[in-house]
Parts: C-alpha cells; structure tokens; sequence
C-alpha cells in the first residue's frame, strides 16, 4: 500500500476547553482509525500541529475537511509527502491543558515521537516548548 503523509498546523478561532478538545480528539481518532490513517495531534490552547498517515485519498479527504472546521483559521500545510512506512504506529495525542500547563509536556512529545523523523520531531518539540501566554 501507497503512503502518504501531510503536516500542518493552524490556530484556535476561539478559546476551547480541555473538554472541547479532548472530544474532538476521541471523535477524529475513531474517523481516522475507520480510515486507517495514524498520526498524533497536538493541542496547545492556541495551535493545532497534526501530522495525517496514511492512504493518500484518505489523508486528503481528511485535510479537507479540517480546512472547513470553523475551530481552525491559518491553516498552513507544512509536509505533503509520499513515504514508505508509518513514523506513527498508532493515533496519539499529546494535549496541554491551558488551564493546568503540564511541566513534562516536552517529554511527553518526545515518547510519541520515538519513531518520528527529525524533521517531525523538530516541529512538535518546539511546538510543545512554545510560550503560553
């Protein structure tokens, strides 16, 4: 099977609750999973950054309909790439609740991206070590 990988990251159109967010997590890991598609979001009160795995048709039918989420605006694709095996075997999710910041979030980053890249690896940890203000 043809793999296809897409990053992107975007901002938050408005404040969400840990409990917005962790639905819409549970909600787009039972899409994905019915799609096969993997990867691992992050949340971190104002951005999102998610890497898509997975059939190429079905990773772009999912970035398209994150493009129409109304929870998202500037939506920027940062990798739109073919590879040859998964950097995430399985739906992760790392999320910092902005009301009780986690000091170990970075090393929470790092353990899911055991198997990433570098490149991919570089994008999450800044994104996990970005000032919350």
């Amino acid at each position: 099977m043809s793999l296809h990988q897409i990053m992107y990251i975007s901002s938050a159109t408005g404040p969400m609750s840990s409990t917005e967010c962790a639905t819409i997590a549970q909600a787009a890991a039972e899409r994905n999973q019915a799609d096969n598609v993997t990867g691992l979001l992050l949340f971190n009160s104002k951005r999102f950054l998610q890497v898509l795995e997975g059939r190429r048709e079905a990773v772009d039918r999912i970035y398209a309909r994150i493009g129409r989420d109304g929870r998202h605006n500037a939506l920027v694709k940062l990798r739109d790439i073919p590879i040859d095996a998964r950097e995430f075997g399985e739906w992760g999710m790392a999320y910092d609740d902005p009301f009780q910041p986690s000091s170990a979030l970075k090393d929470k980053v790092a353990a899911l991206l055991d198997r990433a890249g570098p490149s991919t690896r570089a994008h999450f940890i800044g994104s996990a070590e970005m000032h919350r203000g």
